[in-house]
């Protein structure tokens, strides 16, 4: 039964990781757009012809992307055997069947990432004794296993924006903030429930919340108001902090912190392959260093 619900879990996270993918897409093209029409818009209120310009702009109707998925170079609507998460990509071997241009591997990597990452954080569930059997008898427990599984899906549509285009979106980010919140207090509520003793530990428990978002969150802000933007991005101390809210662990997030970064140095640094002038974006390392940290977060605890 257990390897049943890790396998289905794996084959959900494949479907959600192509889903979140064309997400993204779809949210970087509307931004795109939104950001010509602004441009072309101060343009006009210098032009001579601004009249003119502003009623051509508003008789020519925005071009949107369709709501079924297409390859991105002839624009041929894929059929349903094209759209089968990861085996699909293998059958055709990241091309399109009709041209022949590369799909890309942005589509692979979401459908891999997402897919590994539930599966780490199903096997991490059955690790801290909590197998599908104890479903009725532990529902608190399950019911913070399932925001978990929300909020990585968020973080995963983050990760995979910043990792395609550079950017963390806020929206997003801010909705991160409060379902981590959320789940901060729901994992008190559920010691509470739990153990009939937590009341004299849970100012302690608060205060190992709020050191934990200070060491994530706090620290990349203090980096990006020092560094003006140079050395981490706006969004990284959001980031941090929701990430900081769901673990509410100072040690789990010292964890993050430190395989984060050791991540986006072992992979990032051989690519750019010594170029100082490119950024290393950390949102991917931080959402992967999340989940490898709160699957195995009875192992790194024991440890220290």
């Amino acid at each position: 039964m257990q390897v049943v619900f890790l396998v289905f879990l794996f084959i959900m996270g494949a479907c959600f990781g192509s889903f979140l993918c064309c997400q993204a897409r779809r949210l970087r093209f509307k931004e795109q757009k939104g950001i010509k029409s602004i441009t072309h818009s101060k343009k006009a209120k210098f032009s001579k012809a601004s009249k003119s310009s502003i009623r051509v702009k508003s008789k020519t109707k925005p071009k949107t992307l369709p709501m079924h998925s297409i390859c991105l170079s002839c624009k041929t609507r894929l059929k349903w055997r094209d759209n089968l998460p990861i085996i699909s990509w293998l059958i055709l071997k990241g091309k399109c069947r009709k041209c022949g241009q590369r799909i890309g591997r942005l589509e692979i990597f979401s459908e891999l990432g997402v897919a590994f990452a539930f599966l780490l954080l199903g096997l991490g569930m059955q690790l801290r004794g909590l197998p599908f059997e104890t479903l009725l008898s532990y529902p608190t427990d399950w019911i913070v296993f399932v925001m978990v599984l929300a909020f990585t899906l968020l973080l995963s549509f983050l990760a995979i924006y910043d990792g395609a285009y550079g950017e963390l979106p806020n929206i997003p980010l801010i909705f991160a903030v409060i379902l981590g919140a959320i789940i901060a207090i729901v994992s008190i509520y559920s010691d509470i429930i739990v153990y009939p003793d937590f009341f004299p530990q849970l100012g302690i428990r608060l205060g190992e919340v709020i050191l934990s978002v200070t060491i994530l969150g706090g620290l990349y802000l203090a980096l990006y108001l020092i560094s003006k933007g140079k050395w981490v991005g706006n969004g990284d101390w959001l980031l941090g902090t929701a990430i900081a809210l769901t673990v509410g662990s100072p040690w789990l997030s010292l964890i993050i912190l430190f395989l984060s970064n050791f991540l986006a140095c072992l992979i990032m640094i051989p690519l750019t392959k010594g170029n100082r002038k490119q950024k290393i974006h950390l949102g991917p390392f931080m959402v992967a260093a999340f989940v490898i940290t709160i699957s195995f977060s009875e192992f790194f605890i024991s440890v220290l």
